[in-house]
């Protein structure tokens, strides 16, 4: 098995597992912590846990690559098993195709024992030197403040000059979530953390995908500055996808139509992370710039209150939005106005 300790790492990495460990999770000496990565993200697991070590925190780490061919079929037991008796995990990994089942076998264990989850799926250098080396205290005040306007809006209208033109009305019965970076046992959340999300009630109009679409479509087409996929929606569903990238246009139609609810909108967000100013290509941080982003399938109903179910969830990215809480102006241009 390998053994994190024994992993060279660039010290370039630090700040940002310094970060993780420090700020995000508050890891405390007394407590417990479960370290899921995979052999390409070894080095930044292995700065991860030489902070791990510094805190004084007692860890377990597991190599997917060690346990199980992938892309994994379920996450395996011994993972699951160590997870029962943790107060902490982090789960950096390269998603790979049609592994989406095998993290929410993991974050259903999550919620139900309510630990502090660090989610870095796709995590790379690039982001370890960018997002993550934000002030998210100042991250969390922010997110706070734009979630207490969201909260109380009836609806929320967003347009980029690419061509977006989206109304998404709200559903008061559904939670909006604070995944600021700051983890708590009521969220896990994702690093880098930066946004505040909901289920919508209902979303119409036209998005226009010039920055990246998520889970493993994200490494395979990277950004979509030069070949935007535009998207339309009716009645909170996905009705038409156009883009000059056939093989992107069909993977994902593809992908939104797996399930029932694979092509419902389950998610949207105003990511909150001032750190962050273009996108890189990769949906982890792509997800959390300043701005507008949605998801179709899993709503994640266990927070937001939605009472229906997808087996997928995708996320797409647009750039530099302006966005308006009902009639309030709170971004310009990519730049919050409040």
């Amino acid at each position: 098995m390998t053994n994190l300790r024994t992993i060279p790492f660039d010290p370039e990495l630090t700040p940002g597992a310094r970060n993780a460990v420090r700020t995000c999770l508050r890891v405390q000496p007394a407590e417990k912590v479960t370290v899921i990565t995979d052999e390409a993200c070894l080095e930044i697991a292995a700065s991860i846990a030489h902070e791990l070590d510094d805190a004084g925190a007692a860890y377990s780490s597991f190599v997917l690559e060690d346990l199980a061919p992938r892309p994994l079929t379920d996450m395996p037991a011994a993972v699951l098993e160590n997870l029962e008796t943790s107060q902490v995990s982090i789960y950096a990994v390269q998603a790979q195709q049609n592994e989406l089942k095998t993290r929410m076998q993991m974050t259903d264990l999550v919620n139900r024992r309510k630990i502090r989850h660090a989610h870095m799926v796709n995590i790379e250098k690039q982001i370890m030197m960018q997002g993550m080396r934000a002030d998210f205290l100042k991250v969390d005040d922010l997110t706070a403040r734009v979630r207490e306007i969201a909260m109380n809006a009836h609806f929320i209208r967003a347009r980029t000059a690419a061509g977006t033109d989206i109304r998404a009305d709200m559903n008061p019965n559904y939670k909006w979530i604070k995944t600021s970076g700051i983890i708590s046992t009521e969220k896990w959340g994702n690093l880098p953390g930066g946004e505040t999300f909901t289920t919508p009630g209902e979303v119409n109009g036209t998005f226009v995908i010039d920055g990246v679409v998520g889970d493993y479509l994200c490494a395979k087409y990277g950004s979509l500055r030069d070949t935007p996929l535009t998207i339309r929606i009716e009645g909170n569903r996905l009705v038409a996808a156009q883009s000059d990238n056939r093989e992107l246009q069909e993977e994902f139609w593809k992908y939104t139509h797996t399930d029932e609810n694979s092509d419902r909108v389950g998610e949207f967000a105003i990511g909150t992370n001032i750190a962050l100013s273009d996108v890189i290509g990769n949906i982890l941080q792509d997800e959390k710039i300043p701005g507008v982003h949605i998801a179709f399938g899993n709503p994640y109903g266990a927070h937001t209150g939605a009472e229906w179910y997808s087996g997928t969830h995708i996320d797409v990215v647009g750039r530099r939005f302006d966005i308006w809480a009902d009639d309030r102006q709170i971004m310009r241009d990519g730049q919050f106005v409040i």
